[in-house]
C-alpha cells in the first residue's frame, strides 16, 4: 500500500467519524427538550442562580414586540396572553464573563430544539426601556441595566407539549450582568 493510499484511507475514515459525530450532535439537540435549557445554564460554570420560581399563571401577557409608551402607558407593540406553568430563573454571571455571549449560546440552543420557531427578538434600545423589562415584564429589579446592552428573544417550541421560551440578558456593569429565562409550559394546547 502506498503512502498516498494510506493517508487517503485515514482521511476518509476521519471524515466519516466527523460526519457521524456531527449527526449525533444534531440528533441530540433535536431530542433535547426546552426544560433542559435552564438546566444547561445552571451547569454553566460562571453563573450563580440568584432567583428562581415555579408557579401557575393565567392570562400572563408576554412580549412579541418591543415595549413602547403610548399615551403615558407602557405596552408591548405586540403580545399574546398565555396560561400554564411558568418556570422563572435569573442568573448573575461572574465578573469577566459576558451575559451577551451566554444569551447567544442559549438562543442557539433554543433555535436547534425540535419544533422551535423564533417569534421575536430585539437588542439594545430597539427593545424599549430596560427598567420596564426588569420591573414590569420580569418583576426582577436586578435585571435593570443599560438600555443599549440588553437583548430579548422569544421562541415557540412545540413537541409533546407547547412552550414559550423567553430569554433576556442585561448589563449593569462588568461585574453585574444577568441572564433571565422564562419557560412557560402552556395549558390546554389547541
Amino acid at each position: 500500500m502506498s503512502k498516498l493510499t494510506f493517508f487517503s484511507n485515514r482521511f476518509g475514515i476521519l471524515m466519516l467519524l466527523v460526519t457521524i459525530a456531527s449527526a449525533a450532535a444534531a440528533s441530540a439537540a433535536e431530542t433535547q427538550g426546552p426544560d433542559q435549557i435552564p438546566e444547561w445554564v445552571e451547569q454553566y460554570p460562571h453563573t450563580e442562580n440568584v432567583a428562581n420560581s415555579v408557579e401557575d399563571i393565567q392570562d400572563l401577557e408576554i412580549a412579541l414586540g418591543a415595549l413602547q409608551k403610548v399615551r403615558s402607558v407602557w405596552q408591548f407593540k405586540d403580545s399574546e396572553r398565555v396560561t400554564g406553568e411558568l418556570q422563572r430563573n435569573t442568573w448573575q454571571l461572574a465578573a469577566g464573563f459576558s451575559s451577551a455571549e451566554l444569551f447567544e449560546d442559549v438562543s442557539q440552543r433554543a433555535a436547534q430544539l425540535a419544533g422551535s420557531e423564533l417569534l421575536f427578538a430585539c437588542s439594545g434600545r430597539a427593545c424599549g426601556h430596560g427598567s420596564q423589562w426588569a420591573n414590569r415584564v420580569f418583576a426582577q429589579r436586578i435585571l435593570y441595566g443599560r438600555d443599549d446592552l440588553q437583548s430579548y428573544s422569544i421562541y415557540r417550541i412545540e413537541e409533546d407539549a407547547r412552550y414559550r421560551l423567553l430569554i433576556y440578558s442585561s448589563f449593569r456593569s462588568t461585574s453585574r450582568q444577568y441572564l433571565h429565562i422564562d419557560l412557560i409550559r402552556l395549558a390546554n394546547p389547541e
